[in-house]
């Protein structure tokens, strides 16, 4: 299985738009793909493919009551669908996660027992034969250094790396790095990035020489797409329908963004030594008959 952790430490910088793109572009090419979103604010990826109706529901179960080994029932009624990538979806209780993980581990080491805070969720994955059943996993968490970040990075093992083409994304980049080596360090456990994706490119000299810079394989560069990542977030779906069913007219630009949210996902699949059984041309829109205004 493919898994990895699609974090920056700048918030702002289509994070979590690069996230829900990219595992649109892995089932695409016909793998079966689980999401993992791990931000306990509004405007997250549950929101984003609209599957976060019951984030405030106390009564509903929820992926921390799995993590503090208190589950309201079973795994699999967690998991929601969009546009054929299966979600968790995020819940109020997020905020409340390093509390409740604290709180479990006193009591493990009241009887003596050695208790990981950071290995939660991928006991709770294995233990639900996640790694078997989906070919690819992407955990999103919150740009902030948390308990959500270290599960994820601890899930996972590898991390993507979006940045603004900016002097600051380049600070981020680099203590990304050190970030990385630290935790595999302290929880002695390997931790690779696969690469890093320069967001927001308007091709200024400056620019180009911070994308040379970078100490990681960049595969895509992607423009400036303000006004279609927000269209996606008006409209609750990836870019791929939003081009293919909000768009009257066909823009070439925005084809390309498509194009290169494909091969990022080829060239991460070939990272993780995966074949996709069938992979779209890059860009391609499917049924384009569909296309509404």
């Amino acid at each position: 299985m493919l898994s990895y952790t699609v974090y920056s430490e700048a918030g702002g910088v289509g994070k979590t738009s690069l996230a829900a793109n990219v595992a649109r572009a892995h089932e695409r090419a016909g793998l079966d793909v689980l999401v993992v979103p791990l931000d306990p604010q509004d405007g997250n990826l549950s929101r984003l493919f609209d599957v976060d109706s019951d984030r405030s529901d106390s009564s509903s179960d929820s992926l921390v009551r799995h993590l503090v080994d208190n589950p309201a029932g079973e795994f699999d009624d967690l998991i929601r669908t969009a546009e054929g990538v299966d979600i968790i979806p995020e819940h109020n209780t997020l905020s409340d996660l390093p509390d409740h993980l604290a709180r479990e581990q006193s009591r493990a080491e009241d009887f003596g027992d050695a208790y990981n805070i950071y290995a939660q969720l991928r006991r709770v994955l294995g233990e639900n034969d996640v790694p078997d059943r989906y070919d690819v996993l992407i955990c999103d968490p919150p740009a902030t250094e948390s308990d959500h970040l270290y599960n994820a990075i601890y899930a996972t093992r590898n991390l993507l790396i979006p940045f603004e083409p900016s002097a600051k994304g380049e600070a981020s980049v680099e203590g990304l790095e050190e970030l990385a080596t630290n935790f595999a360090a302290q929880l002695n456990i390997d931790v690779g990035v696969l690469g890093a994706i320069p967001i927001g490119f308007k091709g200024t000299n400056d620019q180009r020489e911070i994308v040379d810079d970078v100490p990681f394989e960049v595969p895509e560069v992607i423009g400036d797409r303000t006004s279609m990542m927000e269209g996606c977030w008006r409209q609750q779906c990836s870019a791929f329908k939003f081009v293919r069913t909000h768009r009257n007219t066909r823009r070439d630009y925005e084809i390309e963004t498509l194009a290169e949210f494909d091969r990022i996902a080829r060239f991460l699949e070939t990272q993780g030594g995966i074949t996709p059984p069938s992979p779209p041309d890059p860009g391609a829109i499917e049924r384009p008959e569909e296309v509404t205004v």
